[in-house]
């Protein structure tokens, strides 16, 4: 297999099997927000404390996108992906038996590191088996993440309920070590040199086109990630907040959050499609301008249809985003590097949300409200694009590359 292997039907099938991975693999950045009420009554602890799990979750995943990225530049992603899949399975063993609260906080930094793995080194992996449906490839990969948190919450709640959330974490587990080490091993086929060689060249000339290094282009799309992604965490995070705020309670917040969910697989689906046409730049472009559009009109509406519509509308504008990173970093960097640097962008786009979130009830406990919250948002969405667009007018088409 040479340089005919890229987009064939190998790396469809390979894409199938990323995508159950990162389904089963993504379950730890999920199941700890639904474990999180017995947790807290177990412990007896209030809500901040309860959140500490998942804040050490986060931590991990931020670190383990780019760590793990960065390995599996060299080893590849089957030994990387099983090397996880110990991490998670011990973690939540060892998690299912802490005594402490503190304890099962740091088991959590294990948990998050080995889930990263499910994303932004997978999504990398991806990235080198497609040249021309890349956009669309990487977007189904992607959307792993969002399935698996529609996915495992309905699925866990039972069984739960008959054995607790130290019985949940059991059956992770071996759910994890066993089905990822397994399904790892149909992806250890790498990428032949020569199939890599034409995307290479056109990753080259395009970056030499820019003016910028590699190291100035990953900077910048790093600032550009904490930027929209600042911007993304005001209504993901705070919504079932500004729910009950506003009188209508929880649940209804966390319909609408699932509803941002799932408009974020469609808006992820098509933003790839809209990138194999347009490249990944423009489409970052599109996906932060329209995001920014939907902040705006949490503005002046907060009926309760209104914030179904506007949440919806949120949804399917701002999935595509961080997919789109991804493909950016391989339009513009050669195949080798894939891992690290999507791992650092992608990790930048993390570490965004939480200091949004973070930033988002700091401006709540000194306004009263969250309307500036929404302007910090826009904001930080306005310094998203002024650096994509800077990348983009100083990127001029070498010759032989499409505009």
């Amino acid at each position: 297999m040479g340089a005919d292997s890229l987009d064939s039907r190998y790396s469809w099938i390979r894409l199938a099997i990323s995508l159950l991975i990162g389904l089963i693999g993504n379950v730890g950045m999920w199941v700890v927000i639904v474990v999180m009420p017995a947790i807290q009554s177990e412990f007896g602890l209030d809500r901040a404390e309860a959140s500490y799990p998942y804040i050490l979750t986060m931590v991990g995943f931020a670190l383990g996108n780019f760590l793990i990225g960065t390995v599996v530049d060299r080893i590849g992603i089957t030994w990387a992906l099983s090397g996880a899949a110990v991490l998670i399975g011990a973690g939540f063993v060892l998690a299912a038996l802490s005594p402490t609260i503190l304890m099962l906080s740091a088991l959590h930094l294990l948990i998050g590191l080995g889930t990263a793995c499910s994303f932004g080194p997978l999504i990398a992996d991806v990235s080198l088996w497609f040249l021309k449906r890349r956009g669309i490839a990487v977007a189904i990969a992607a959307s792993a993440n969002y399935l698996s948190g529609a996915f495992w919450p309905v699925m866990l709640s039972d069984f739960q309920a008959a054995h607790g959330w130290r019985g949940v974490y059991l059956l992770l587990a071996a759910i994890c070590l066993v089905s990822i080490t397994g399904l790892s091993q149909l992806l250890r086929r790498r990428v032949p040199l020569e199939a890599t060689a034409r995307s290479d060249a056109e990753s080259n000339a395009r970056a030499g086109s820019s003016g910028f290094s590699h190291s100035t282009l990953v900077a910048m799309l790093g600032l550009a990630g904490i930027g929209c992604c600042v911007a993304m965490s005001m209504p993901q995070v705070h919504i079932v907040s500004f729910c009950v705020d506003l009188g209508y309670g929880p649940a209804v917040g966390a319909e609408m959050l699932s509803l941002m969910l799932l408009g974020g697989v469609a808006s992820r689906l098509l933003s790839g499609l809209v990138s194999d046409r347009l490249g990944g730049l423009k489409t970052l472009i599109i996906g932060s301008t329209l995001q920014m559009l939907a902040l705006f009109l949490y503005l002046p509406f907060d009926g309760l249809v209104s914030l179904y519509v506007v949440s919806t509308i949120f949804g399917l504008s701002q999935g595509g985003i961080v997919p789109s990173y991804a493909v950016i970093v391989r339009e513009y960097m050669p195949a080798k590097e894939a891992g690290s640097r999507v791992g650092f962008v992608l990790m930048t786009t993390i570490i965004g949300m939480a200091l949004g979130g973070w930033m988002s009830g700091w401006i709540y406990d000194i306004t009263g409200s969250y309307q500036m919250a929404f302007w910090n948002g826009i904001a930080w969405n306005l310094l998203n694009l002024a650096i994509v667009l800077t990348i983009l007018l100083r990127t001029r088409p070498p010759s032989g590359l499409p505009a």
